[in-house]
């Protein structure tokens, strides 16, 4: 299946369900959560993916797409055991 470019396409789960390019970013999410910082502040261009990557933290840490664990495979976070399990222990 050849991939698409989703443009404008800010839901995480369409990119990787539509099989569209999507860009591995996932290890931003593991830095942000050791950095144990509590703010965080994303300053980055327009259309540079603040809002996608703000919807895959929501897919990944809500109960609300327990279901989804799926759409995460062969993503940098993914691979880590450790971010696995705590998927799995907050969701599964």
């Amino acid at each position: 299946m050849a991939r698409t470019v989703g443009i404008g396409i800010q839901s995480f789960e369409k990119i990787m369900v539509n099989y569209c390019f999507y860009v591995d970013k996932t290890h931003f999410v593991k830095e942000w959560w050791e950095s144990g910082d509590d703010v965080t502040l994303l300053t980055r261009p327009r259309r540079f993916g603040k809002t996608l990557m703000m919807n895959l933290v929501e897919h990944f840490f809500s109960i609300e797409y327990a279901n989804q664990g799926d759409i995460f495979q062969g993503l940098s976070i993914w691979a880590d055991e450790k971010y696995r399990s705590m998927w799995l222990s907050l969701c599964g």
